[in-house]
């Protein structure tokens, strides 16, 4: 295998070997800490521009199963690990990660030292890398700081409606900012036709359709972008109808700008299957998948974050939000309640209109 070089923004510099596609990529350098699932983080949209590190040291024993993807296609900008299992054992697998790579034509590296690549992250915070197929320059430190991620939501979303459980029950409009198929899932689960409208999607179409429930989806990039004024304003006009609204991850975020809150960038962010949040109206600490470097600053928190008491969940009228993840492929599935409490949302909405 031949060498790969990943460089810092900070200059820090790190000696590996490629085991996906060669080649010289910019991003920004996050770490994962979940233990298993990373067909669905390679597969989340909401890793749009990011270099993923995974700090568990072994990578690839199951393999490629390409039914748990969460997306069609890859979406991180490189990946990093410390050991590339050759050798996959799993009886659904479908080949090698590295050999996977390499036909999606995706830069993976191993050999790294992940434990002092993320102990970096964590006391600097996060930051731009890029790497190289040649031992790296000043010029490439100054290329991963100038690196920005631009039109997140255009990139990841679909540019066409898509409708999921066709006559079903409840009819609810999901708006696509780079959402996972586990959230269409769990509606259908749930006796839910739903229509996938892309991030752009006008309040005139979106109505259209009647809908029953709003999904926001989860999604990358900086929710604050003055690119996304015009998908807030939509849910600003969304929240007027009073038809019962759902927001994961991103689409919390965007809900919160809606109503007059900030948003702020985490250290390291919040990234892995294994985040503990407590429901502040009952105390209950439940385990989170989440994936996210920015948070909601809000004083009226349904959920926080044990670990540093940071925003995950928001209670309106007719509205809620979290920041984690509930729909949670590859788990855990402590939080599907929440969609449960969405369905009830609608229900009592209809039955509301019925009398």
């Amino acid at each position: 295998m031949s060498k790969a070089y990943l460089i810092l923004e900070n200059g820090a510099s790190f000696e590996g070997e490629f085991f996906g596609a060669e080649g010289n990529i910019t991003g920004e350098v996050v770490f994962a800490t979940s233990m298993t699932g990373y067909l669905e983080t390679l597969t989340d949209p909401s890793y749009y521009g990011q270099i993923v590190v995974q700090t568990f040291p072994l990578i690839g024993n199951y393999g490629v199963i390409p039914s748990d993807f969460e997306s069609d296609q890859i979406k991180v900008s490189a990946y990093i690990v410390n050991y590339n299992c050759q050798a996959p054992s799993n009886f659904r697998t479908e080949g090698s990660l590295g050999n996977f790579f390499k036909r999606k034509n995706i830069v993976a590296i191993s050999g790294i030292d992940t434990r002092q690549l993320t102990k970096i992250i964590r006391d600097n915070g996060v930051m731009n890398g890029k790497i190289t197929t040649t031992p790296p320059t000043d010029q490439d430190k100054e290329e991963a700081k100038a690196y920005t991620i631009k039109n997140a939501l255009e990139k990841v979303s679909y540019n066409e409606k898509v409708i999921y459980g066709r006559g079903n029950k409840r009819r609810v409009a999901l708006l696509d900012y780079g959402a996972k198929k586990s959230i269409a899932k769990n509606l259908t689960e749930r006796n839910c036709e739903v229509h996938s409208f892309p991030y752009n999607a006008t309040i005139k179409e979106i109505m259209e359709i009647n809908p029953e429930g709003i999904m926001l989806s989860n999604g990358p990039g900086d929710p604050n972008s003055p690119e996304n004024s015009e998908v807030i304003n939509t849910i600003k006009q969304l929240q007027e109808t009073n038809t019962p609204i759902f927001g994961i991850c991103l689409g919390h975020q965007l809900l919160a700008l809606a109503n007059g809150y900030k948003t702020e960038k985490l250290k390291f962010g919040h990234r892995g299957s294994n985040q503990p949040v407590q429901d502040l109206s009952t105390g209950r600490v439940y385990i989170s998948s989440q994936n996210h470097g920015y948070a909601v600053v809000c004083d009226k928190s349904s959920f926080v974050n044990v670990n540093d008491k940071t925003c995950e969940g928001i209670e309106y009228e007719n509205a809620f939000s979290v920041q984690f993840h509930p729909e949670a492929n590859g788990g855990p599935y402590d939080t599907t309640f929440l969609f449960d409490k969405f369905i009830k949302m609608m229900d009592l909405k209809n039955s509301q209109k019925a009398s």
